[in-house]
């Protein structure tokens, strides 16, 4: 059949399966949006920025598992895509943005909204293109969605010239091509690691977010058992493994638990299930798990040694690699060791101030009112942490939050994607005020559609993170972090069509929450918190995880 180029493109989203788009229309793709005006299968979500909807179809995707997709014209409509596709690079979310360009003829002559934007993302996508020639096309979305779901998941550009989307071309259907297996290891490799596995006497688990994206949660589950080993994860890897189970530590690295930070320092081996050793959780590299022989099993090849010397690897799917290993490995026991991480969980609890309204108070009551069972998005500082270390999760996909480029702003962007893509669950962003104001404006998608989400404002009036490091490091010079002035979130909250209510003591949480979970529609609920709640434990920048402190190390170091 002969087609436009723009009526191509909705073509090959049918062709993958896509239900939801994310952008915002201008001048050089507008014959995309003509075409998916004519077609109401997809429905397209107009976000108040383009940041917005680069954020909302990275939600979507963590929370489904599917290719997210977000749309933007030319120029500035494109540049606004970049930090929400760095974000998904970082955090290897597989996502298409699909934005327009001049007219071919134009490309290079400084013409009006004409950026090079193939160019501009090449460092953060997985691969980009620019379509110059309506007959490849089709060929290049399908490209696009195999590259951003294979091995490694991550963003892919596609970028096409106005003329391209107005020219006809024949257009002939596909069906989707299977994904290869990213597999690349060997028996030996499965032997070796079943050795290191066979003679260790105090294992750890280190878990992130691969666990998730390759969708082998019952595998870890089945190998932390069979093994015998206490479990700790990353921000990434949160809902990989259930964090009520016993074998659960917590969280590992600069916010880690004490448990998890100083087990990790004392066991013989460390198996890190599709992680990547990232700054934040190692510390001193020198000094990280400096006991330990390292087992790495990844699907990125190139994360291999990058960061932490291993004495093995295995290179592939991690759902595949952990059935293997699961069928040839015995029953393991080690009761000391196991007795031992006991006795670090008893002895180092997570806790905090709690006469006065905190963020941990509220979000442990978040998490006891959606019955743990909610789709928690984040932006980044101090409550992002807290969110990490007070709401159990249970299930993968539940915990989403920007961990390797920290980008401030993504929480509600990321909740309403992940609430369109999964409107069976309660979605919930916790924000802190400066996070708040970056992206505030897509309330006003969130009301326009009445996505019921419910967006957490951690008010203390100040930037929570940055004053704590300046507190600890800085000798308390607070430069630029103070933010004591006249926005009223509650007011702005209802001028763009939400729901507001503001809490500012224990006694109001509670209600808040249910009334907020009993409305149809979106709501946000202001906390005023203190300036100075601290988030702990921590690991001081350069230091080693095993040099993990809290508040009540800090008072007696003050004695």
């Amino acid at each position: 059949m002969q087609l436009t180029g723009a009526e191509i493109v909705i073509a090959c989203l049918k062709e993958q399966k896509v239900d939801t788009v994310f952008g915002y229309p201008g001048g050089t793709i507008l014959n995309i949006y003509d075409a998916l005006y004519k077609h109401k299968e997809i429905r397209h979500i107009l976000t108040s920025h383009e940041q917005g909807a680069a954020h909302a179809a990275d939600g979507y995707a963590r929370a489904t598992g599917r290719v997210g997709v977000c749309m933007a014209t030319s120029g500035p409509g494109a540049t606004n895509l970049v930090t929400g596709i760095a974000t998904a690079y970082m955090d290897s979310v597989p996502m298409v943005a699909i934005t327009a360009n001049v007219n071919l003829p134009l490309l290079g002559k400084d013409t009006f909204q004409e950026v090079d934007i193939a160019g501009v993302t090449m460092p953060i996508t997985k691969h980009g293109y620019i379509v110059k020639d309506v007959t490849i096309l089709a060929d290049t979305i399908r490209k696009a969605f195999r590259i951003a779901r294979s091995g490694r998941p991550g963003p892919v550009l596609v970028d096409i010239t106005k003329d391209v989307t107005a020219a006809v071309c024949e257009y002939e259907p596909k069906v989707p091509e299977e994904i290869p297996s990213p597999d690349k290891f060997t028996e030996e490799d499965i032997e070796t690691a079943l050795k290191l596995i066979r003679r260790a006497e105090r294992p750890y688990i280190y878990l992130g977010g691969g666990a998730i994206i390759s969708d082998a949660c019952e595998e870890v589950r089945e190998f932390a058992k069979k093994i015998d080993a206490p479990v700790c994860d990353t921000l990434m890897g949160k809902g990989g493994f259930d964090g009520k189970d016993e074998m659960y530590t917590g969280m590992i690295g600069m916010h880690g638990t004490k448990t998890s930070n100083l087990g990790v320092s004392t066991c013989d081996l460390l198996i890190a299930l599709g992680a990547r050793f990232s700054d934040r959780v190692v510390g001193n590299s020198k000094k990280f798990a400096s006991k330990a022989k390292v087992l790495h099993i990844d699907i990125d090849a190139a994360e291999i040694n990058k960061n932490i010397k291993t004495e093995a690897s295995i290179v592939g799917d991690l759902k595949n690699i952990l059935t293997i290993l699961n069928k040839n490995i015995d029953q393991m026991s080690h009761p000391d060791w196991h007795s031992h991480i006991l006795e670090l969980k008893e002895r180092f609890p997570l806790k905090y101030e709690d006469e006065q309204l905190s963020c941990p108070y509220i979000i442990e009551e978040i998490d006891r009112l959606t019955e743990g069972k909610a789709i928690i998005t984040t932006d980044v500082g101090q409550h992002q942490m807290w969110a990490a270390q007070y709401y159990k999760y249970t299930q993968p996909r539940s915990f989403l939050s920007s961990g390797g480029l920290g980008t401030m702003g993504y929480g509600l962007g990321a909740c309403i994607g992940a609430k369109t893509g999964r409107p069976d669950k309660v979605c919930v962003n916790i924000a802190g005020d400066g996070c708040f104001r970056m992206n505030m404006n897509e309330l006003a998608t969130a009301s326009r559609y009445q996505i019921p989400i419910i967006q957490v404002v951690m008010n203390n009036h100040v930037l929570g993170m940055v004053r704590q490091w300046q507190t600890l490091f800085y000798e308390q010079r607070y430069s630029q972090t103070i933010l004591e002035d006249k926005v009223d979130f509650c007011k702005v909250s209802e001028g763009l069509g939400c729901k507001a209510i503001r809490i500012t003591k224990k006694e109001e949480v509670e209600s808040a929450i249910r009334e907020a979970l009993d409305t149809d529609g979106p709501v946000v609920i202001e906390c005023v918190i203190p300036k100075d709640d601290k988030v702990f434990p921590m690991v001081s920048p350069g230091a080693a995880i095993s040099e993990v402190f809290d508040g009540d190390d800090l008072k007696e170091k003050e004695n």
